[in-house]
C-alpha cells in the first residue's frame, strides 16, 4: 500500500479503510478509471454526488500520485481535455477554455459501448454560476501528475497541449480590470453559493497564481508563455503588497487618509478606519500574519480564507517571512482555526444580519456551518503540504493523527458544524472521497520529508526579481 500505510499519521487498519472508500469511488469509462465520484453515501439522495468534481479529483490525484499510481491521474487529465463548452446544452455556450466543474459517465445503451461523459459547466449547478477554479486545478493536476511520474512528453501531446493554450487564451484575456487578479463571482469555486466572495477572492487569486506557475513549466518559449510570466509577476506584486495583513499593515490602514485621488495617493483602495474589526485587530495583536479573503474599492475582506492562506505557502506565494508569520497566526489562534475533524475553511463566521443579506439566507450556510466558518476535513492536505515548506512538521502530524482516527469512527463525513468542529456536518454526506484523499494524501506527505510532493512549488529567482521589481505608480512615491 506504499506511504499510505507507513505514515506516522495513519495505522495500517486505518489506511486500509481510507483506501478502500476511495477506489469504491472510482468512475469508470469502459474499463478504464477516469475519476473519482463526490461521495458514495449509502443514505443520502446522490444529487450531483455521484459526479466527479474537478476540484475534488485534485485531492484524489495528491493521494494516487503518493503511491505511485500515474495512469488513473492521467486518464482523468485526458478525459477533461476532450470535454469541450460547445457539447454543453445552454443558453449561451461556455466559453472555449472554460472547463467543467464535474462531469459523469452515462451508460451506453448497449452492453458493447463504453458509455458517453457528460459535463456540467454550471449549467446544472445552483444559481447557474460556471466554475472558474475548474481549469486552475486541472493545470496543477497536469503539473503534478508531470512531476510524479516524469512523463515530460505527455502535456505536449495534441489534445492536452491544445487544452493548455485554449484555458490560458481564456485567462489571459482583457476584461473590465486595471488589475492582475481575476474578477469572478460569488459560487465559482470550492465556495459554490453566495458568501460574499465576489469581485478578486483570496482563494481564486491563489489559484490563479499557482496555475500561471504551472504553465511556465507546462508552456514551451512562446509570447503565450511570456504573457503569463508578466501576468504572474504582477499578481505575486499585487496579492503580497495589497492582501498581506498583519500589525503592521493594520497600524498602516488605520491612519490612511481617505477621498485621495491621483497615482500617488496611499490610499487607493480608499478604505476607510472602520474596516478593520476589532477581533481582527485582537487576533494581530499577538503576532503573526496572513493575506485577507478580498479586496476591492471600499472594501477589504478581512475574514480568514484558510484554502487560499495554505496553497499561498505551496504555491511560493507566501515568502519565508509570510509562512512563518501565518504558522504563528495559526499557532496563536489553533482553537478557532485547526480541530480534530479538520481545518475551518472561513474564519469568523458570517452571523445575523450579514448572514440574511450575503448568503440570501442560505439555510444550508448558517454561521459555524458548511461554507460559513464549518470545519473541513479535505483541508488536512494543504495543512500537511504547507505545514512541510514551514518546518512545522509536529503541528501537521499532530492535527491529522486526531483527525484520521475520528473521521474514520464518523464514516469520512464530508465537513463538520460547530464553532469547533464538533458535530458532524448536518447535510454532510458521509464516504466523502476528497476527506479519505485528504487524509491518505496529507499522511503520505508527512511519513517522509525527502518524498516530493508534487503540487507544491520551489523557489524560483527570476520570478522573485520579477516581483520585487517597482511599480511605475511607485516611483514618484519613493522619490
Amino acid at each position: 500500500m506504499g506511504h499510505w500505510s507507513r505514515s506516522p499519521c495513519l495505522d495500517e487498519p486505518l489506511a486500509a479503510q481510507a483506501e478502500a472508500v476511495l477506489r469504491n469511488a472510482s468512475m469508470r469509462l469502459g474499463d478504464e478509471v477516469v475519476g473519482t465520484m463526490a461521495a458514495c453515501d449509502p443514505d443520502m439522495a446522490a444529487l450531483n454526488y455521484r459526479e466527479c468534481f474537478v476540484r475534488d479529483f485534485a485531492v484524489s490525484a495528491a493521494a494516487f500520485l503518493a503511491v505511485g499510481e500515474t495512469e488513473v491521474v492521467r486518464s482523468f487529465l485526458l478525459t477533461v481535455a476532450r470535454l469541450r463548452p460547445d457539447q454543453a446544452s445552454s443558453s449561451i455556450p461556455p466559453a472555449a477554455g472554460l472547463m467543467p466543474a464535474s462531469f459523469t459517465v452515462q451508460r451506453a445503451a448497449d452492453e458493447e459501448g463504453l458509455g458517453e461523459v457528460v459535463a456540467d459547466y454550471g449549467q446544472r449547478a445552483i444559481g447557474r454560476v460556471a466554475p472558474v477554479d475548474s481549469a486552475l486545478w486541472w493545470l496543477l493536476i497536469l503539473r503534478a501528475y508531470q512531476r510524479a511520474s516524469g512523463d515530460a512528453e505527455f502535456a505536449r501531446e495534441p489534445e492536452i497541449a491544445a487544452a493548455v493554450e485554449r484555458v490560458f487564451e481564456f485567462y489571459l484575456r482583457p476584461q473590465f480590470e486595471m488589475l492582475p487578479s481575476l474578477l469572478v463571482p460569488d459560487g465559482s469555486s470550492m465556495i459554490d453559493r453566495r458568501m460574499g466572495v465576489y469581485g478578486h477572492p483570496l482563494d481564486l487569486q491563489v489559484l490563479f497564481f499557482a496555475a500561471l506557475r504551472a504553465g511556465l513549466e507546462l508552456l514551451e518559449p512562446s509570447p503565450m508563455r511570456q504573457r503569463v510570466f508578466e501576468r504572474l509577476a504582477a499578481l505575486g506584486r499585487h496579492l503580497r503588497k495589497d492582501y498581506w495583513l498583519d500589525r503592521a499593515r493594520v497600524e498602516t490602514i488605520r491612519r490612511y487618509p481617505v477621498e485621495e485621488f491621483g497615482v500617488l495617493q496611499q490610499n487607493p483602495w480608499n478604505l476607510h478606519p472602520d474596516a478593520i474589526p476589532v477581533w481582527t485587530m485582537a487576533w494581530l495583536a499577538e503576532g503573526g500574519g496572513y493575506f485577507a479573503g478580498n479586496l476591492g474599492p471600499a472594501r477589504l475582506d478581512v475574514r480568514f480564507f484558510a484554502l487560499g492562506n495554505l496553497l499561498a505557502v505551496s504555491s511560493g506565494l507566501a515568502t519565508p517571512a509570510h509562512t512563518q508569520a501565518l504558522f504563528e497566526l495559526v499557532e496563536h489562534h489553533r482553537r478557532d482555526l485547526v480541530h480534530a475533524t479538520g481545518v475551518k475553511l472561513t474564519y469568523p463566521p458570517l452571523e445575523e444580519r450579514d448572514w440574511y443579506t450575503l448568503t440570501g439566507s442560505d439555510q444550508k450556510n448558517v454561521p459555524w456551518s458548511y461554507h460559513n466558518a464549518g470545519t473541513w476535513p479535505m483541508l488536512l492536505w494543504p495543512l500537511a503540504s504547507a505545514a512541510r515548506i514551514a518546518g512545522r512538521h509536529e503541528l501537521a502530524r499532530d492535527v491529522v493523527a486526531r483527525a484520521a482516527t475520528r473521521l474514520a469512527g464518523d464514516d469520512w463525513p464530508e465537513y463538520y458544524d460547530g464553532p469547533f468542529g464538533g458535530l458532524i456536518g448536518r447535510r454532510s454526506r458521509l464516504r466523502q472521497t476528497w476527506t479519505v484523499a485528504a487524509t491518505l494524501a496529507a499522511a503520505a506527505l508527512l511519513a517522509d520529508d525527502d518524498d516530493m510532493d508534487p503540487f507544491a512549488f520551489e523557489h524560483d529567482e527570476a520570478l522573485e526579481r520579477a516581483i520585487d521589481e517597482v511599480e511605475p505608480d511607485e516611483v514618484g512615491r519613493i522619490a
